[in-house]
């Protein structure tokens, strides 16, 4: 039989709320109740001991020092939903109960969610949702797939771009001003709805017949030789290795070739007159790509150039072309994935990099190359895209550029 004890008697007031040390605490329960037995006496006190060890904390939201997202990315298709979750720590990493966390969704044309969490595929492409309290977020990459197959996703892949990226533009959002310089050529170079991917934006390149310089964009990445050339990196890091990867249709029945330039880097070694320590070219002088290097030093590493494309003191590293010809009469008119690698050599050793991917398929490449010598002041600092035809377009025509990315590791394809 269980043992009584006997209370005070309970005259109406309030109950205080609960404070103090776990001793104070059972003696006001004892206190306050009309009877206790003692087995629940015993219980209640250690629950109460339990509570000050517990993982689970009741603390209001100001204590939180980090968000666990339940998952880092999900695939969804259109129409399509999955539920979130988000726990909330505090610097102890216990868990906080209870913490009110808000959602939000950094494109929601691509994925909605909802207050409690739940994510909905909406049209293709790539985003990011967010659980957020106070100051702390924690993001989950939401991938949803096209209706038509996985290459639309590529669409808007800068809304999710991986930290080895150092730059990406799909022309979805005006990132036109980060470029140090942005060459329009009185509008023949444009950002334009709906001539990229899938009918998304892109740049729109239009040349009149005879016409040679038709824009380009000038990244500049990495530390450089003066602030003109402004990075879009920190701008203290000087890079030994890069990728750059480039989406390029043309339109139907186009001719003469590639339109020569597509796109090129650079070590920029002077600052008044531009001079480069290498040049890693991607061409298209003919149906198919090529990679031409150069270097703007001797071979011991002295440099040599004093401007912008002194061919006259550069030293020619030879060149490489694709299998594929891309511009020929039967490939015009589609998507192509062009990517390319360059690696600067080791000092004193011909081991510098130049490769060439199309639609990831390794299509031309140099491992022999010693591009800059001994040289160490400036690492990789510039990725140009360009539009000039040697000679001039022999008619009016376009081509189009979407999905520019720049890189510290392989990029791909969609």
């Amino acid at each position: 039989m269980l043992n009584k004890i006997e209370a005070p008697p309970f005259r109406g007031r309030p109950v205080a709320p609960l404070k103090g040390s776990r001793e104070n605490l059972i003696y006001r329960l004892w206190r306050d109740m009309r009877y206790f037995d003692s087995i629940s006496i015993a219980l209640t006190a250690l629950a109460i001991a339990a509570c000050h060890d517990s993982a689970l904390v009741q603390v209001d939201a100001g204590s939180a020092a980090s968000i666990v997202v339940s998952a880092d990315r999900i695939d969804l298709a259109s129409g399509e939903t999955e539920q979130l979750s988000a726990t909330v720590l505090d610097k102890a990493g216990r868990l906080i109960a209870g913490a009110a966390v808000s959602w939000t969704s950094d494109a929601a044309e691509v994925a909605a969610i909802n207050t409690t969490g739940l994510v909905e595929g909406i049209s293709h492409g790539m985003t990011q949702v967010h659980a957020h309290i106070g100051l702390l977020t924690a993001a989950t990459v939401v991938v949803v797939a096209a209706a038509d197959g996985p290459e639309a996703s590529a669409a808007s892949e800068c809304a999710a771009a991986p930290p080895e990226w150092l730059w990406c533009d799909d022309f979805e959002e005006d990132r036109l001003g980060s470029y140090f310089e942005y060459k329009s050529s009185d509008g023949a170079f444009s950002r334009t709805p709906s001539v990229g991917l899938e009918s998304s934006a892109g740049m729109r390149v239009r040349w009149e017949a005879g016409q040679v310089a038709a824009g380009a964009l000038h990244l500049a990445v990495g530390r450089s030789p003066d602030n003109y050339r402004r990075s879009v990196t920190a701008g203290t890091e000087d890079y030994r290795e890069l990728y750059w990867r480039l989406y390029v249709r043309t339109q139907d029945a186009w001719v003469g070739g590639g339109g020569y330039k597509l796109s090129r880097a650079f070590v920029f070694h002077s600052p008044d007159h531009w001079g480069q320590a290498m040049m890693a070219y991607v061409w298209a002088e003919n149906e198919h790509v090529t990679i031409v290097s150069a270097s703007g030093t001797d071979e011991e590493g002295t440099p040599l150039t004093k401007r912008y494309s002194d061919s006259e003191n550069q030293r020619w590293l030879g060149a490489r072309q694709s299998e594929t010809p891309i511009f020929d009469a039967d490939h015009v008119g589609q998507w192509y994935c062009v990517e390319a690698r360059v690696q600067l050599n080791t000092s004193d050793v011909s081991d510098g990099v130049f490769q060439l991917w199309i639609d990831d398929q390794l299509e031309a490449e140099r491992t022999d190359l010693n591009w800059v010598g001994n040289y160490r002041d400036y690492g990789l600092n510039a990725v140009f895209v360009e539009n000039y035809w040697n000679g001039g377009s022999p008619v009016a025509q376009e081509r189009y550029l979407d999905n520019f990315v720049v890189s510290t590791e392989r990029i791909g394809c969609g």
